[in-house]
This record gives C-alpha cells, structure tokens and sequence, in this order.
C-alpha cells in the first residue's frame, strides 16, 4: 500500500504520486483505479451517490493528461499539420481535443474524417468544405458596450461534421483559431504527438446530436442552459453522437459544489480562474489551464471574482445535460416558433428596405410602438464616432415603417425616443432634448405639450421610455443622459396623473443608489406592477442597482411600492474579464421592453432580448447581429416583436399576442 499525506493539491500529493499507475489501472490491469480508495471517502463525506453508465467501455485509450492533476495548455507538444497549421492537443479515453491555429491563408488539405467532429469558431475567419462547396465561417465578437462601440454583437460558427465526411479548411486573411473535437479519438492525430495509438473500440451511444450535421450556425443562436439551479452556472450545449461540448460561464464567486457523474470530463479555463474541487483538496486553475477528470472522480468548482469561461468535453454525452437543455428549448419555443429566426426589415446603414427600395437612412433607433398597421419608432442622432453621444435635434427624426420595411420620416428637428400609442388615434412621445412629454399626431404634428415639468416646479431633464396606466396616467424615466445641460439633482421615475400637466417623482435616486440609469418602463397585465430596468451597473459609483429588472406595487395614486428583484439582465462574458476604470462598470445595457399578454417580459440588451417569465424566470434570448435597443408587438395579430436595433429594424414571429396598452 503506497502511503501519503494529505495536503492542498497545489502541492504534490499520493494521488500525484500514483497518477502513473492509475493510467495502467485505467487499461484494465487492475479493477479500479488507485485515487478510488480516496473518492470513496469523499463520496460518503458528502452524501454523493455514483452513478454507472452500462455502455461505459474501455476503449484501450490512454488518456495524455494525469487523471485529476492540473496543467497548463502551453506545456503541450505542438504539432504541425501542415505549413502554417498547428495544434495542441489533449485526449481522454473516448473524446479528442485540439486548439487549432492557421495563419493566414493557410490550408488543410481535404481529408476524410475517421470520426465525428465538432467545430467551434474562435479567433478570424476560414473557408470550411462543407459538402463538396467551401462556405465561410468566422468569429467576430466585439466589444460590448454600446454606448461605446457600433451595437454589433458579432459571429461564433460553429458546425458538425459526421464520421466519413470530406473535411478542408482555408484560412482567411487574417489566420484563424478554433476547437475541434473528435469521436472517436483520431488516432492519425494522437500518433503526431508520438503517443501510441492502440486498436480501439469505439463503443455504440447513440446521443442524437442537437444540431444538424452539414449547417452552420452561430454560437449565439444556442439557448443557454442553467446546469446548476439558482447559480449562474449557465451552459451552450453542442454535441455529436458521442461526445459533447458545454461553453460554460460560471459568475463571480459562484460554487459548482462535489458531485460525480460516470462521463469523463476534460475542461480547459478560457478566461477568469477557479479553485477547482478536486476529491478532497483545491487546484487553482488560470487561463490556459486543463484538468482530466475520469468517470465518476468527484469534483466542484469555487469561482474567483470575475468568474470563469471555460470549455468542457464529456464523453459519452450526458444525458440529463440533454434533459435539461430539451427543457430550456421547450420553454424558449413555447413563446418563439422552432426555427424562427429575427427577419431584417430595413438597414438604415445602406438605407434598404426589406423589398430592396431605397430609403433615406437611419440613425440611432429607439421608442418603437404599433399604431394603425404601422410601426413607429425614434432616429436618434448622436456624435456616436466621437464617443461623447452629444445629441443633436436638427438631424434626429420620428419615422413610420410599413409591414414590408418602407418608411418615412414623419417629423425632423424633433429628439425623441420612446413612444407608445394614446388609444386615440396619436402617439405620446418622449421629447428628450425638449426637457418634456408631448402628444403627436400620426402626421408628425405636434398636438399638445402634455409635460415639461415636476410638480416641484423643476424642468424634466430628458424624459426616455414611458408606459400608460388604465387611468390615461403615463410612468416615465428620466435618466439624464443629455450630458451638457443643467440637471435636477437625481435621476427619476416619474409618473403624469391623467389631465395634470406636473409629474410626480415616485423613484428619486437617492444618494446615486436606487438606480444607475433608470430607463426601460413597463407594467403588468393588471397594472398592479411597475417594472423598470436599470441599464448600467454602476454608472454611479455607489448605485447598488446592478444589472436588475425591479418590479414596484403600483399604488392607487401612482406612487410605488414594495421595491424588489425580479430578474438578473445576463451580461455579455467579454464584461466579465476587462478592468475598467472610472464609474461605469459591467453593464447589460438593459434598454427597451416589451411584455405579453401572459405577462413574459423581453428586454433588450447587449447580447440580445433576453426573456423572462412573470416569476422572474429566464426564458431564452432571441439573438440579432445588431443588438435590440429597444421592442415593441405589433402586425396584423399582434403576434410579432419589432426590434429597432441601431440602425435596423427586425421582426420576429412569435406564438403569444403582445399586451396593448393603454391598459383597459
């Protein structure tokens, strides 16, 4: 009996020690392996129950990671493929990984693939032999921060390749990185790195892989999956038919606490870092970082302050991740169809509507509302190239779109923003740079100034969103996001009672902590709930908001009460990982909303309108290249959602009908 100490597995331990033999033992040259006494142990510690899989078999690989020991991917061999080809590769007994890299213009010659394959974009662009054609994919993620940066959320391709097909690659012109992931493990690919490679069986697992082989599609369209209940534990599931990748992103100072299952594991760290739990001890793991873990060998995970992006691989494919990943989608296609996709009605950019008629152009879009078989919506101008979003009235226009993307500009010199149809035939809108509310005629003329300001006497800054009571009431934000002029003291909600023209203040900000920058505004079926959301995280430095949609009981004189959570704005992963300076830190860009008649909630953000049930609940997220700003239902049944998307407009069907307001 080998003898050891226990200490921190940042350390050499036994397990270490051992980690050779257990590689022979994993052969099946002896019944289990050596770190199984130890697991054991922890496995009654913690009350966990193993699981067994029937169709788990030895397929005589051996793995070229040391089962539950930390290391680093730049300690791997590199291996050439062909001229300006490279990979780094890692393997278990039943799945292949390799990180790909190709310079520029760079080629893998055309192949036949022994296994299954799963390609994930990284890094550029390549040219990928897809049935005989070569077809483009890439990856473009950008920025985030919209208020920075040009609203494009950018591409991940990804795509399945099925054992016996024709498989070539060419690099685009500025090289390209990706992952591929093999079942069964290639063994032309092992042999590249001198490891031995072994008559293998393959086994029989029969997962039915959730995308189809052949079709590219983008990484962003995958619904994330909560693999944890109540942490940010939230997983993109893609797999063949015996392996599967999970792209997970675990949040700050989240826990994966132990637990076992009988599919090997092999995860890498993207970005971010863990103390990964491995049996009864911790290894840091950095960006970089892989582990091995076998089936069954218990493990967890304690995130550091920024979280962690990693990759892993299972072999075979797990099936209550597939169970939980069905309920996801089943939630996700009760409210949008399978396979409905947001459809581009008008590109302001190129001045095209959908029916390829040219149009004047638009700018900064926003307010969107459904009148009379018309949708409406803001032009909004900003100094958006010089990064100070100074507005300028002159240039900015109201617009009015047909069904098939034609439209018009019905007013100019007007800043406005949100909009919302009266109930008697005219548009309330937002007059940001006007400092009020005003009703507007579908012409574009300006009937009446509705407000301009507080019961205080003070003048409203510059009012943003807005939604109308049963009562005729309208609750608005005013989150002062013109940056030059003179400022009431707090940023607010406020509500117009019905024939007044002063507001009442029913959110002030006090001390910069209620809110960030208050600004989408909704209310629920009933009319009993104000829901508003808050776009920045701390564009304050003490604003305790972060990214939230809060939910207020509606009083019978509009004031609010009862302030509380109702659902955490997801955040593009990129946020997670950029020290940023100053006041204004991780944000969602929480914008417009729009809500059903069941009382679902959309929310447009930075990585797309993400959905939530009237719990609070997370639905799913409906994914456009430019991010949704802000939505609106809308078309013959009221079954469609408008999304003004910078300098875009899409729509996307759906299976529910819109709630119309004004409240009845």
């Amino acid at each position: 009996m080998l003898q050891y100490k226990r200490q921190n597995f940042c350390a050499l331990t036994a397990l270490s020690v051992v980690i050779a033999l257990s590689l022979v033992l994993s052969l099946g040259c002896a019944k289990e392996p050596v770190w199984n006494a130890l697991n054991q142990m922890v496995a009654q510690q913690q009350k966990i129950t193993f699981k067994e899989r029937a169709d788990l078999i030895d397929t005589g690989i051996i793995p070229n990671l040391e089962p539950g020991k930390v290391t680093n991917k730049s300690t791997l061999p590199t291996v050439e493929f062909a001229p300006g080809v490279k990979g780094v590769m890692y393997w278990g007994m039943g799945a292949l990984v390799n990180f790909m890299t190709m310079d520029p213009d760079a080629e893998i010659q055309k192949e036949t693939l022994p296994g299954d394959r799963l390609m994930v974009m990284l890094k550029g662009s390549v040219e990928q032999l897809v049935k005989g054609e070569y077809v483009p994919m890439e990856a473009t993620e950008v920025a985030p921060m919209y208020y920075f940066g040009t609203g494009f959320v950018g591409y991940r391709h990804c795509l399945y390749l099925e054992k016996g097909a024709d498989n070539a690659v060419k690099a685009g012109p500025n090289g390209a990185e990706f992952v591929e992931v093999y079942y069964p493990i290639r063994l032309d690919y092992m042999t590249k790195t001198g490891a031995i490679a072994p008559t293998v069986k393959e086994g029989n697992y029969n997962a039915i892989p959730n995308f189809p082989a052949n079709e590219i599609f983008n990484w962003w369209d995958i619904q994330t999956t909560q693999l944890v209940p109540n942490t940010m534990c939230w997983s993109r599931l893609f797999n063949s038919k015996g392996a599967q990748i999970s792209m997970l992103f675990m949040g700050p100072e989240s826990v994966f606490g132990h637990h076992a299952h009988p599919e090997e594991q092999i995860m890498i760290v993207l970005k971010g870092e863990c103390d990964e739990i491995i049996l009864d001890g911790k290894q840091m793991m950095h960006e970089g970082d892989i582990v091995y873990l076998p089936s069954n060998m218990i493990h967890g995970g304690m995130m550091g302050k920024q979280g962690a992006d990693v990759i892993d691989v299972f072999w075979p494919v797990r099936p209550d991740y597939q169970a939980l990943e069905k309920a996801r989608n089943d939630a996700y296609h009760a409210i949008i169809p399978a396979g409905e996709k947001p459809v581009l009605l008008a590109d302001g950019a190129t001045s095209t509507a959908a029916n390829s008629k040219k149009m004047p152009g638009l700018q900064f879009t926003e307010g969107p509302a459904w009148m009379d078989g018309k949708l409406y919506f803001s032009s909004m101008w900003f100094d958006i190239p010089a990064g100070t979003w100074e507005l300028n009235p002159k240039m900015s226009d109201t617009v009015a779109m047909e069904t098939d993307g034609t439209y018009k500009y019905i007013s100019s010199g007007i800043h406005t923003n949100g909009l919302m149809a009266k109930g008697n035939g005219n548009l309330v809108a937002c007059d940001m740079a006007g400092h009020r509310l005003i009703e507007m005629s579908p012409t574009g003329r300006i009937v009446k100034a509705l407000c301009a300001s507080m019961a205080d006497g003070t003048r409203l800054d510059g009012p943003n969103d807005l939604v109308i009571d049963a009562k005729g009431g309208i609750f608005f934000t005013d989150p002062q996001f013109i940056s030059t002029e003179l400022k009431r003291p707090w940023k607010t909600v406020n509500y117009l009672p019905a024939g007044s023209n002063k507001a009442i203040c029913v959110i002030e900000n006090l001390e910069n902590k209620e809110f960030g920058m208050p600004n989408g505004v909704l209310l629920s079926p009933d009319g009993k709930t104000l829901y508003v959301n808050n776009t920045y995280q701390n564009a304050m430095k003490n604003s305790e908001a972060q990214n939230w949609l809060y939910a207020y009981d509606v009083n019978d004189d509009g004031t609010l009460s009862n302030k509380r959570r109702h659902s955490e704005q997801f955040l593009h992963v990129s946020e997670y990982f950029v020290e940023q300076e100053g006041t204004v830190s991780r944000s969602s860009c929480a914008d417009g909303m729009t809500i059903d008649e069941l009382g679902n909630v959309y929310v447009g953000t930075n990585i797309g309108l993400q959905i939530v049930n009237p719990a609070g609940e997370y639905i799913g997220m409906v994914y456009t290249p430019t991010f949704p700003v802000s939505c609106c239902f809308g078309g013959e049944n009221f079954d469609t959602i408008y999304m003004t998307c910078w300098d875009k407009i899409y729509s996307i069907k759906t299976n529910v009908k819109g709630l119309v307001y004004p409240l009845k």
